[in-house]
């Protein structure tokens, strides 16, 4: 009878567990079908999980100024593809493509950027 409540409490963690990790690695928040390319200027490069972030000041048509976030992979993975933490500094011009939120706030994945000095990420086809 133990053994019946315990494969219960199992299975009651797991169902509930389950789509809250998945949740998590969604990205159903971004709209896939937009790819912006936006130039700015980086204010900040936050190298944490579970995602890094770079964050670019971008000046709009009328000459206000937006800071975009863009969401990158976690630090590991970075890592691997010879990304450091001081791979983007405060003061660098970036070129970005983004796919961005689906809401109109100014955040996006990052699908790929080119820096003044030559540094590349991601798919920088149209941008280089």
């Amino acid at each position: 009878m133990r053994t019946n409540g315990l494969i219960a409490a199992a299975l009651v963690f797991a169902t509930v567990a389950a789509p809250t990790a998945h949740s998590h690695h969604s990205a159903a928040m971004f709209n896939h079908q937009v790819v912006l390319t936006l130039e700015g200027t980086v204010t900040r490069f936050d190298y944490l999980n579970p995602h890094s972030w770079l964050y670019v000041e971008v000046e709009n048509d009328d000459g206000t100024v937006t800071e975009w976030g863009f969401e990158l992979d976690a630090p590991p993975r970075l890592r691997r593809l010879g990304i450091s933490p001081t791979f983007w500094q405060p003061g660098d011009v970036v070129t970005v493509k983004t796919n961005p939120l689906h809401d109109g706030r100014p955040a996006g994945h990052l699908v790929g950027a080119v820096s003044k000095d030559g540094k590349k990420f991601g798919d920088t086809s149209g941008i280089d």
